[in-house]
């Protein structure tokens, strides 16, 4: 009798993982299903095709940035910082109201480098902004 109680004991004693292992695969499978439908927020910029050389007068009537792959922003071939973007481009567009801000950008450069400096000329009144890359 004591054999038999025994090996009830044992069997009493063992624990079913079946049933927390299906609950861990169907978590996994909806935790895969949810990530998969987030979308992450951004800003879709297409780069323009690289050209080899500016349209003709560009340099005279447009205001033109240059900014480098190490995110230093460059006008009329001086360093500025990006917060003295609206002030230079505020200066420039009372010289000439018909300017156009044109940012030409290495291709490794930072999005968000462009991203400020519209901003800064969106604040200086000047809308008309356009992008252009530099071939690798």
């Amino acid at each position: 009798m004591a054999l038999g109680k025994r090996r009830a004991q044992e069997e009493e004693s063992e624990i079913d993982l079946t049933p927390m292992l299906d609950v861990v695969f169907i978590m996994l499978i909806f935790f895969i299903v949810t990530a998969s439908f987030v979308k992450e927020s951004g800003i879709d910029v297409n780069r323009p095709p690289t050209t080899d050389q500016p349209p003709p007068d560009q340099e005279n009537k447009n205001i033109v940035f240059q900014v480098t792959e190490s995110g230093d922003i460059m006008l009329e071939g001086r360093r500025i910082d990006v917060r003295s973007v609206r002030a230079n481009v505020e200066r420039i567009h009372a010289e000439n109201p018909m300017a156009k801000v044109i940012i030409n950008a290495e291709p490794k450069a930072k999005t968000s480098i462009f991203v400020e400096i519209s901003d800064q000329a969106r604040e200086a009144g000047v809308y008309d902004i356009s992008l252009s890359t530099k071939k690798k």
